[in-house]
């Protein structure tokens, strides 16, 4: 119990925080402030349940997406829309956003991760709109960032796992519970 409402608070000021420059209509405060609420999200949410195994993983999944961003924005200059430099690909602010929605996910289930998956889209939709990035570089830090936070992340109870399936006939959630 103490853990849900933990993470509804941390995710109702994530939201709340990229909420509030929608009011001034500035794209580049609503990926800074998303992406800021993401990351703080992960971290005080794994850190308020002293869960800090979690602490770590965000950790590792963030980290190692910021340097692995940081490295290819090097090995593949691309010109950024409004001409500003040749550090486009991929975007950096997405990267980071969906490293800490895919970690929320991945720590603490789906009903955690959808809403901070919908605030790091929000981030993407919005480094497009502000003329920061192209929509290739947006994707491309969104497969990044949710990569790593699979590699690095643990589930928080291993007792219970949904595996999302489908195929050509249907699809669904299978569930695995230990005793």
């Amino acid at each position: 119990m103490r853990r849900s409402k933990t993470l509804v608070c941390a995710l109702s000021l994530a939201s709340a925080l990229a909420a509030q420059p929608a009011v001034a209509d500035t794209w580049t405060t609503i990926a800074d402030v998303g992406r800021a609420g993401l990351v703080g999200t992960a971290f005080v949410a794994a850190a308020a349940q002293e869960d800090w195994d979690g602490v770590l993983q965000a950790g590792y999944s963030i980290g190692f997406t910021a340097g692995a961003t940081y490295m290819l924005k090097e090995v593949f200059p691309e010109e950024r829309p409004n001409g500003k430099d040749n550090d486009s690909f991929p975007s950096g602010h997405t990267s980071i956003s969906f490293a800490s929605a895919g970690f929320i996910h991945q720590r603490y289930g789906w009903q955690y991760g959808l809403p901070a998956y919908a605030i790091a889209a929000t981030v993407g939709v919005a480094r497009v709109e502000s003329d920061h990035h192209h929509w290739y570089d947006v994707v491309a830090g969104a497969a990044l960032g949710t990569a790593t936070a699979f590699v690095f992340t643990d589930k928080l109870n291993e007792n219970v796992q949904l595996f999302p399936w489908g195929d050509t006939k249907g699809g669904g959630i299978a569930m695995n519970v230990k005793f």
